[in-house]
């Protein structure tokens, strides 16, 4: 069974922890693009930044009624986390962790693909992107 969608992943905090923000690339099976997205997360580590790109993009297939996802990620710690094959050990991660794996149980069939980073350039351009707004000062007042 091949997936209804692609979604290629990618998380990342400038300092580590510092500035972080993720990316989001979803496609058809084909290779067409469906939709890109980002978003900042203010400070956190990489591994935090990865995992909010995993749920971001497991919400928007659930959102949308995908089944079947398959996740590109060259984060190999997510990856293999997520396949069950290394243990969360870290407190913070821990509940990222728990509601990616509720979300993926809901969708049906999720699978997971480590890729080197010149095959997840796309999502690491958002991820940058997100970071850079991050890293932004504020603009409000407070009044």
């Amino acid at each position: 069974m091949s997936p209804d969608i692609v979604a290629y992943i990618d998380g990342g905090a400038r300092g580590n922890p510092g500035p972080a923000g993720y990316g989001v690339r979803i496609e058809h099976p084909d290779g067409t693009l469906i939709e890109e997205f980002g978003g900042s997360i203010g400070v956190a580590t990489n591994n935090v930044a990865e995992y909010r790109a995993l749920i971001a993009a497991l919400e928007w297939a659930r959102g949308r009624g995908h089944r079947a996802v398959h996740v590109r990620s060259d984060s190999l710690l997510l990856v293999e986390q997520m396949r069950g094959r290394y243990k969360v050990r870290n407190a913070g991660l821990q509940p990222l962790y728990g509601r990616a794996r509720l979300i993926a149980h809901e969708l049906g069939r999720v699978t997971f693909e480590h890729v080197g980073r010149s095959l997840n350039e796309h999502a690491d351009r958002l991820a940058n992107t997100a970071m850079d707004d991050a890293a932004k000062p504020s603009s409000s007042s407070g009044a």
